[in-house]
C-alpha cells in the first residue's frame, strides 16, 4: 500500500474488529492483559487449552454459568482442574442451591459460546465468584471471549471487570 497512513488505519481498524466484549471491557478499564492464541474450530476443554499453549495448568481457570433456586443466574470462575461444589456456590451467593445451566442456553444467557465463555464483558453482569485460589496468584488465565483466545491478568484485575468476589467455591 503507498499510502502509510492509510495503512496503519486500516491495520488499526482490523485489530479493533478482533477484540472481543471482554478487550474491549479491559482496554474501557484500562486494565492491563496478555492474549494467548491458539488454533481451534471447535470446543476443547481447558485442560487441552493449557497443554497446548504449554500453561501452568494452575494458572489457567474455567468459567461456569449456573442457576440458582431463585432462576437467577450466577458465574463461577475456578481452577481447571477443580470441581465446583455447589453447595459452596450456593451459599458464596446466598441460594439455597444452583445447578449448571445447559450448554445450550449459554449463548443466550452470557453472549458467549461453550469454550469462549468468560465472566467480563457478558450480556448482563451477573453475580459472579472467583476461587479463592486466584487470591494467591500474579497472574491468572481465563477465556478471552471465542474460541481459540486466552487472556492472561491479575485476579484483582478480573475481580474488577467482572464486579467479582473472591470465595470458597471448590471441592
Amino acid at each position: 500500500m503507498s499510502n502509510p497512513a492509510v495503512y496503519d488505519k486500516l491495520k488499526a481498524m482490523a485489530k479493533k474488529e478482533n477484540k472481543t466484549n471482554a478487550m474491549r471491557k479491559l482496554d474501557t478499564l484500562k486494565i492491563p492483559y496478555k492474549m494467548h492464541t491458539y488454533e481451534c474450530d471447535e470446543f476443547i476443554d481447558a485442560g487441552q487449552i493449557a497443554d497446548m499453549l504449554s500453561l501452568d495448568h494452575n494458572l489457567v481457570y474455567k468459567t461456569l454459568v449456573t442457576r440458582g433456586h431463585s432462576k437467577a443466574y450466577y458465574v463461577f470462575v475456578l481452577p481447571i482442574d477443580a470441581e465446583l461444589d455447589m453447595k459452596k456456590a450456593a451459599k458464596s451467593v446466598g441460594e439455597k442451591n444452583v445447578e449448571m445451566i445447559h450448554v445450550k442456553e449459554i449463548n443466550d444467557i452470557t453472549g458467549y459460546i461453550r469454550g469462549g465463555c468468560t465472566a467480563i464483558g457478558m450480556k448482563k453482569q451477573f453475580v459472579t465468584r472467583i476461587s479463592e485460589t486466584a487470591k494467591s496468584l500474579e497472574q491468572m488465565i481465563v477465556s478471552g471471549g471465542r474460541l481459540g483466545m486466552q487472556l492472561e491478568l491479575a485476579p484483582s484485575d478480573l475481580a474488577k471487570a467482572s464486579g467479582a468476589e473472591f470465595a470458597d467455591i471448590i471441592q
